[in-house]
């Protein structure tokens, strides 16, 4: 018998993803958090009547979060680069 741990993600009493994961777990979290978020910023305009379309625009945008920072000309951490390591070289003796 195998013993599998799982981590499930839920909101308001639903369940909404499961994973084998805990940061993936927590990332996707912090990713609903957001959509939420955005969904409280767009609720404030009247641009959008359908509340399930401001959902799903809100959480579009969490989702592709990098890609809407860019556009909004935020500035990124730099993420360390790793240091490119020269090939061993190996010289014939003969």
């Amino acid at each position: 018998m195998a013993v599998i741990i799982k981590y499930v993600v839920e909101r308001n009493g639903e369940e909404k993803m499961t994973f084998t994961s805990k940061a993936e777990a927590d990332a996707y979290d912090k990713m609903l958090d957001m959509a939420d978020a955005l969904f409280a910023v767009i609720e404030k305009s009247d641009l959008i009547e359908n509340e399930e379309k401001r959902e799903e625009l809100a959480l579009f945008l969490a989702e592709n979060r990098e890609d809407v920072l860019d556009a909004l000309g935020a500035k990124r951490k730099a993420t360390p680069k790793k240091k490119a390591t020269k090939p061993e070289v190996v010289e014939d003796a003969a």
